[in-house]
């Protein structure tokens, strides 16, 4: 039965953490004489579709003709690209870096350029129409962007056990990007070479899911040892034991929870829990948007603003107050495995 579960869930992959939680709980329920419960069903809430999630923007663009008189101070070409056949087929990520770029260059040109009232009202213009729609910009990189969405939908594969791949490269990335995000909620310029980051910060995300591998592995997590809980609980009044009762079966089960439970799954809920906070912070500035499209409130709730966190808390918590209170029934010391 065993090696049929662990065969399904992660073709006999043994550093799976599911693997390893699959393993705890036949262990456990061996040893309560209880059937293996069934691996846990886990759902959690999608990323909307892009049609749901893409923002309106202006189409403002300035013409060749007119764009000519910013030769002098730099901005013509940036122009000229923009408007050029592949300047028009940018994805989000080029889309975002021009607009800074934009708005970074009419700042230098409206200081620089010699006094022309029309060009310079047709500047200011474009300026506070980009500016209001920057955001929007922003938004439609990070949740439409072909590279930057694969981050965060969700996964329905957990991390391995002992490693967590991606996470250093993704948190220096994200970041970067809530730095920007920051200087765009504040009305602050961003400078070209910040703009120019985010080619390289699409980069370096290429080859992870890392964002969508920890909200699937916290919800896998939180799942199974729900499940580990419920058989526990289910089975407590079976275990007998305390002064002059045979304590075989609770040493059986607390040589099992010191072996496989504090030795292999808790330091793995640890890494997932010190993920998840670092993370967090840059999470909360990159969706801290006045126009979040109503469709994101559900995944705004549970995986941004911390209910599966809480959720995943809650499980481990629960699970270890099982442990506690079957130790202490039984006169175990906890931190002394037998």
């Amino acid at each position: 039965m065993l090696s049929l579960c662990l065969t399904l869930l992660s073709g006999c992959d043994k550093s799976s953490s599911d693997s390893h939680f699959a393993n705890y709980t036949e262990r456990l329920a061996s040893i309560l004489d209880a059937s293996a419960p069934e691996p846990p069903n886990t759902k959690i809430p999608p990323l909307p579709e892009v049609s749901e999630l893409l923002q309106r923007t202006e189409d403002v663009r300035m013409g060749l003709f007119d764009a000519y008189e910013l030769r002098a101070c730099g901005l013509f070409q940036l122009i000229a690209e923009r408007n050029s056949v592949l300047g028009k087929v940018q994805d989000r990520t080029r889309q975002l870096r021009y607009e800074l770029l934009l708005l970074d260059g009419i700042g230098h040109c409206l200081a620089t350029l010699p006094e022309n009232k029309k060009l310079q009202t047709q500047l200011l213009e474009v300026q506070h129409t980009k500016q209001i729609d920057l955001p929007k910009y922003f938004w439609n990189m990070l949740l439409t962007g072909d590279e930057w969405q694969k981050q965060f939908k969700p996964t329905h594969i957990p991390f391995p056990l002992n490693k967590i791949a991606g996470a250093s490269e993704s948190q220096h990335v994200f970041s970067g990007l809530a730095e920007i995000a920051r200087q765009i909620s504040a009305g602050q310029t961003v400078t070209s070479q910040a703009a120019d980051s985010l080619l390289t910060y699409q980069a370096d995300i290429h080859t992870f899911r890392y964002l969508g591998q920890l909200f699937y592995a916290m919800a896998r997590a939180r799942d199974w040892l729900n499940t580990a809980t419920r058989l526990l609980e289910s089975e407590d009044s079976q275990v007998m034991c305390g002064p002059n009762r045979n304590q075989q079966q609770a040493e059986y089960l607390e040589n099992v929870f010191y072996t496989f439970y504090v030795g292999e799954i808790q330091p793995y809920l640890a890494k997932l829990d010190s993920q998840y906070q670092k993370i967090s912070p840059d999470l909360q500035v990159l969706f801290a948007t006045p126009e979040r499209p109503t469709a994101m409130a559900d995944y705004q709730t549970y995986y941004i603003d911390g209910e599966l966190h809480r959720q995943f808390r809650e499980a481990t918590l629960n699970h270890v107050h099982y442990w506690q209170t079957l130790f202490k029934r039984c006169g175990i010391k906890v931190g002394q495995p037998g």
